[in-house]
């Protein structure tokens, strides 16, 4: 079978202060994915990876190169255009959760689905399914306020598959979490990878989440240093 292609960029620049002192955060990288890849993109701080991050899922724009998403060019879609392709294509989990605090749990995760215009129906449904998948089936009706760090982020993670994307985009999902919420997170993440070949790409430091990817890609001063298979995946 061929490998479906979800993301590919090619010679992708971004560069501040071009005008004075320019500084490469991120510098003529080239990266490929396919569906269903589990990849933990690393490095030393200021090395490029929530930059790349952020450019892959469209919320800054390279200075140069170009970024396809499925086959989507969205170096070249207007601003309104890249909001709603978000929207549709790409899930985010943030280092910080980043939920509404006057909103529950439930009506965090469903708002994607307002947005997309989904019926009441289906969205009833998409929701009971994905508070399943998180494990968070008795905490819908709860304000992040009364959920723990690891709660927050799982609800975070059915926020980002709300819309049913084609990829999910984690920085630092595990930073501000203890050992035994990381590697729930971590088990959740990686069944959804595994059963619904749901792409997931990591910004991340936590070795935690390096030992889980199956593919680990190196930044070192905005370049791809390495790209490898571990070896303890199979």
């Amino acid at each position: 079978m061929k490998n479906e292609t979800v993301i590919d960029a090619h010679n992708v620049s971004r560069i501040y202060n071009p005008d004075t002192i320019p500084v490469y955060a991120v510098n003529n990288v080239h990266l490929h994915l396919n569906k269903g890849e589990f990849t933990a993109l690393v490095g030393p701080s200021g090395s490029g990876k929530t930059t790349l991050l952020n450019l892959i899922g469209g919320l800054d724009r390279p200075d140069s190169g170009n970024i396809l998403i499925n086959d989507v060019d969205i170096t070249k879609l207007s601003s309104n255009q890249l909001i709603t392709f978000r929207l549709n294509h790409i899930g985010f989990v943030f280092q910080s959760y980043n939920l509404i605090p006057v909103l529950t749990a439930r009506e965090n995760v469903e708002m994607i689905m307002q947005l997309q215009k989904i019926s009441r129906k289906d969205r009833d449904a998409r929701i009971t399914q994905l508070f399943e998948e998180v494990q968070l089936s008795d905490k819908m009706n709860s304000r992040p306020s009364e959920l723990s760090g690891g709660q927050q982020q799982r609800v975070a993670v059915a926020r980002a598959l709300a819309s049913k994307p084609k990829f999910v985009l984690a920085d630092e999902p595990t930073a501000n979490l203890d050992t035994k919420s990381a590697s729930n997170l971590l088990d959740i993440m990686a069944k959804l990878n595994k059963e619904e070949q749901i792409t997931f790409l990591f910004s991340t430091h936590d070795q935690r989440v390096i030992e889980r990817a199956r593919r680990v890609i190196t930044l070192v001063d905005g370049k791809i240093a390495s790209d490898t298979l571990p070896t303890n995946t199979a």
